[in-house]
């Protein structure tokens, strides 16, 4: 059988291993935690991410990259965008010109404000990989790990290498499609986050279902004005990495960052909803990563503000809601 490497055992890693298993492909899963490959090896589980899931006896851990590196072709990036810069580093030596870096992480980084394929391609040289692709999409690794049907995107500047992403995880539970947009796909995946966010604070403060879609829309708006500053194509965030994210993560518990928001708008600290859900929230450094680019390049985001108060200045967030329903009159593609 052929091999695939997944770096990054958590929820979405795990999910997407399974996906890979039932494409016939062994599955080399990487973790830093020693009982948790033991857990993944010896009893094919992983109950911490995924509970109360068999995984594909194909699926076997390790938490050498070495080890897990040997013989693939695909190395598929399932980590937390402030791991990625250094796990590049260190899996450079074992890479080959016919390697493809595959990530499915949803962040910017908060240091350089770089997209993860800008971080990816800045530690791994062009001669040492064939191509990188992004997966993204309105993905729960809870339903994707109970083979519920679930469609994607994939993204390269190569079609045929987005192509050749495609047919490794396509299947009748997993559909993928292609597009060239990579900064779009990213620009979505990423920002769609801090909109998750705000739609949990209006759930915890019981604001109803009017003011949840009247974020979600004014929220589209807002990663598409800054997309389109970062270079995006429109069409993308009408799409499956755009809107269709969007709903997924708004509206589901399934959602971490629904969930971290829904906390703090029933009155929790930040530093309390971090430590009790013990995962890694993207939402809340993409936040301060996309106010600042959009303070920067001058691109207007009432709502990404507003969220950044509560996360970062201690605003309440019911005070944050009442500043944004009341600002100025203004016209509904002005500025769009």
């Amino acid at each position: 059988m052929p091999k695939v490497a997944v770096l990054g055992a958590g929820s979405w890693g795990t999910a997407l291993s399974i996906v890979l298993a039932d494409n016939q492909f062994d599955v080399a899963l990487w973790s830093r935690r020693e009982e948790q490959v033991f857990e993944i090896n010896d009893r094919h589980t992983n109950e911490k991410y995924l509970p109360d899931r068999t995984l594909p006896t194909s699926i076997y851990a390790s938490t050498s990259l070495e080890e897990v590196l040997q013989d693939t072709k695909y190395v598929l990036l399932v980590l937390p965008t402030k791991s990625i810069r250094q796990i590049c580093r260190q899996i450079l030596p074992y890479l080959t010109p016919e390697h493809v870096i595959i990530h499915s992480s949803k962040g910017i980084e908060i240091e350089t404000h770089k997209r993860i394929s800008e971080i990816i391609q800045e530690e791994i040289p062009a001669q040492s990989c064939k191509g990188t692709v992004v997966l993204s999409g309105p993905s729960h690794a809870e339903e994707v790990s109970m083979r519920l049907p679930t469609t994607v995107v994939v993204a390269s500047d190569v079609l045929k290498t987005a192509e050749e992403v495609q047919d490794i995880f396509i299947n009748k539970h997993f559909r993928v499609y292609t597009n060239p947009d990579v900064i779009g796909v990213e620009i979505g995946g990423a920002l769609k986050n801090i909109i998750a966010l705000g739609a949990g604070l209006n759930d915890g403060l019981g604001f109803g279902d009017n003011a949840k879609a009247a974020l979600m829309t004014r929220g589209l708006t807002e990663i598409s004005r800054l997309g389109l500053e970062m270079g995006a194509n429109p069409l993308t965030f009408a799409g499956l990495a755009g809107i269709g994210d969007l709903i997924a993560t708004c509206t589901s518990k399934h959602s971490r960052n629904w969930r971290c928001g829904y906390a703090l708008g029933q009155g929790q600290s930040l530093d309390e909803v971090l430590s009790s859900m013990g995962m890694v929230v993207e939402g809340v450094n993409t936040t301060k990563a996309a106010y600042q680019i959009a303070l920067s390049q001058n691109v207007d985001m009432p709502i990404t503000k507003a969220i950044y108060q509560v996360l970062f200045e201690g605003k309440l967030p019911r005070q944050a809601v009442e500043d944004l329903m009341g600002r100025g009159r203004t016209q509904e593609l002005e500025n769009y």
